[in-house]
């Protein structure tokens, strides 16, 4: 009979060769990989410092060009006049009237965009059927390929004048519930209100795209765990898949009023070139963007506090956008402990 001791002694001295040699195989093959992953390390690395350089050129262009523009106008004055006007004489510099109608109009598309972009994020996730979603999504995303400027004179041509019908055939009862005779409300050619529905238009994939994605990376077990309990479809989805995932459904509405605030040729073409403060949506304003256009497009001299005040708007937008994207990296982190 086999000594089970001196059995086992080839089988061990096997299994010592066989890790030698692999452990040599993996050496060998990390030497010769070695250039290539030095290489591959250095490409990654200077892809990841030009984003970062990138951001700081950006900030150091914003306040070298920006700096002469405030040296002549202090920042009481910047931000305390209500009147914005630096080509006229005498020259005002009040930017709080193209921050009102900035956020007017990022306002009126997050009020049609972020609820709707929800709606449809929920449907998509848990209620259509694989063949309905594989044909509804493409549909969404593209949207957000259409070109802004495409947009803009779909505000423009086709909302303005849709709107324009809409409120004169709603004056008579306007008038019937108000009371009042004389009231005939008006909504000018360029106004906040069609700016604004484009813009939601353009941000609605945005928000049901990154919303779906966040719905759908909620554990199945916590929806198992509702219907187990027996709730209904709707309150698994209101109730549980939506408070689960509203870290990412937060961070996709800031984003998505962000690329708002920071929209261009939507405003410059369809909302006006009327900077005031102002609530009322019918009116022609102005945005931070589209008056950086105005300038830039115009024959304002170069170097000029006139040419100047561009970079100051910019400066402002940049800081607005910048703390949009923190408050949203904020409210992930804020939420996202309660569900992982």
């Amino acid at each position: 009979m086999e000594n089970p001791a001196t059995s086992q002694i080839p089988v061990a001295g096997g299994a010592a060769t066989l890790g030698s040699v692999a452990k040599n195989s993996e050496s060998l093959s990390a030497t010769r990989k070695k250039p290539l992953e030095i290489a591959l390390f250095w490409i990654f690395a200077l892809c990841a410092a030009v984003t970062v350089f990138t951001t700081f050129g950006i900030i150091a262009v914003l306040v070298t060009e920006s700096a002469p523009f405030f040296r002549e106008v202090s920042l009481a004055r910047f931000f305390g006049e209500k009147e914005w006007a630096p080509l006229f004489n005498p020259p005002h510099y009040g930017v709080l009237s193209l921050i009102c109608g900035t956020f007017l109009v990022a306002a009126g598309a997050a009020l049609f965009s972020l609820p709707m972009g929800l709606l449809a994020a929920i449907y998509l996730s848990e209620y259509a059927s694989p063949r309905a979603r594989n044909i509804m999504k493409p549909v969404l995303e593209l949207l957000a390929g259409v070109p802004t400027v495409v947009y803009g004179y779909f505000a423009l041509l086709f909302i303005t004048p849709l709107l324009q019908n809409g409120l004169e055939s709603m004056t008579p009862t306007l008038q019937r519930v108000t009371g009042n005779p004389n009231l005939f409300p008006t909504i000018e050619v360029f106004n906040a209100l069609s700016a604004s529905i484009a813009i939601a238009i353009m941000t609605l994939p945005l928000v049901a795209s990154l919303c779906e994605d966040s719905l759908r990376v909620v554990p199945r077990a916590l929806r198992e765990g509702a219907y187990a309990l027996g709730a209904t479809k709707m309150e698994v989805s209101l109730k549980v898949v939506v408070p689960a995932a509203l870290s990412g459904i937060m961070a996709s509405f800031i984003l998505a009023v962000s690329r708002a605030v920071g929209e261009t040729m939507i405003v410059a073409l369809a909302a006006g070139a009327s900077p005031k403060i102002t609530l009322n949506p019918l009116e022609s304003i102005q945005t931070m963007t589209g008056y950086i256009v105005q300038v830039s497009m115009g024959d304002v001299p170069h170097g000029s506090i006139g040419y100047q005040t561009i970079f100051a708007v910019g400066l402002v937008l940049f800081c607005i956008t910048v703390l949009m994207n923190l408050a949203s990296i904020s409210l992930v982190k804020k939420y996202r402990h309660k569900y992982d």
